[in-house]
């Protein structure tokens, strides 16, 4: 039986859109969130499939907390794009992540999986 974990984190960044209908979208900021998924197969002595402590810590040192995603990113920081960056980056420590979800508003977001 598998179980699904989820944890989720938010930060603050601000970002604009190149070749945004043709042009540069004005520079803004978000409160954004992180969702992660990861899949867990079986449980360890404790009850636990995946630690949510690990997820955690890793997500604090990944995510680009109080900046400017355009200053660190080389690519057009959409929803869609940080979501698939950050699922590759995920994948790397964590490979049973299923998928990851980026919201820039409450309402608003994008996620990204490979199959």
């Amino acid at each position: 039986m598998p179980w699904r974990i989820r944890v989720k984190k938010k930060f603050q960044a601000a970002h604009y859109l190149t070749n945004y209908k043709g042009g540069n979208e004005p520079l803004h900021g978000h409160t954004w969130e992180v969702e992660v998924f990861l899949r867990a197969d079986k449980l360890d002595a404790a009850g636990v499939g995946v630690d949510f402590v690990d997820i955690d810590q890793y997500l604090e040192e990944i995510l680009p907390n109080y900046t400017c995603l355009n200053d660190i990113y080389p690519f057009s920081p959409s929803a869609e794009n940080v979501a698939r960056y950050l699922y590759r980056k995920i994948k790397e420590k964590f490979p049973q992540l299923e998928k990851v979800v980026v919201w820039e508003t409450e309402n608003c977001g994008a996620e990204y999986w490979e199959e």
